[in-house]
């Protein structure tokens, strides 16, 4: 079984989670975070998670917290994904780059402003669901969290 190991930023910007509404052939709409693989190359989990917001946001941020982690497994892979909340401090989407965006088979990677609240959140299907589960618990946390 691979395992690969993932960051994903919990990217406020005001009172706002900076999402990705991904739509894909053959499947239903969702949203998830920004983030992705941690690379060989990355010096450090904060480096890859930098190098995911520029090449999916044109992105960059502020200082960054540990504040989540969950496991997800299907029988090929085992994805270890750890969350990160910081705050936005640019984002240029025609800078977007990468893989994912090479290939229009991949779908689209729309960027939606959600008001960081419980309802808010609710009413998504938030990707993966355990993201959403702690988001119902910690969504009013969150702003405090940032460093």
């Amino acid at each position: 079984m691979r395992v690969r190991r993932s960051v994903r930023a919990l990217l406020l910007d005001g009172d706002a989670l900076v999402l990705l509404r991904r739509t894909k052939p053959g499947r239903p709409v969702y949203w998830t975070t920004p983030g992705g693989k941690i690379e060989p190359a990355d010096a450090s989990p904060e480096a890859a998670l930098r190098r995911e917001l520029d090449e999916e946001l044109g992105a960059t941020a502020g200082p960054v917290r540990q504040v989540f982690a969950c496991a997800e497994q299907n029988p090929d892979l085992h994805r270890l994904n750890t969350f990160y909340v910081c705050r936005l401090l640019t984002m240029d989407l025609s800078r977007r780059h990468g893989p994912e965006f090479d290939d229009p088979a991949n779908g689209r990677y729309d960027v939606d402003l959600v008001p960081c609240t419980s309802a808010d959140l609710a009413s998504i299907d938030l990707i993966p669901a355990t993201l959403g589960a702690y988001l119902q618990d910690h969504a009013a946390d969150l702003s405090g969290l940032v460093p």
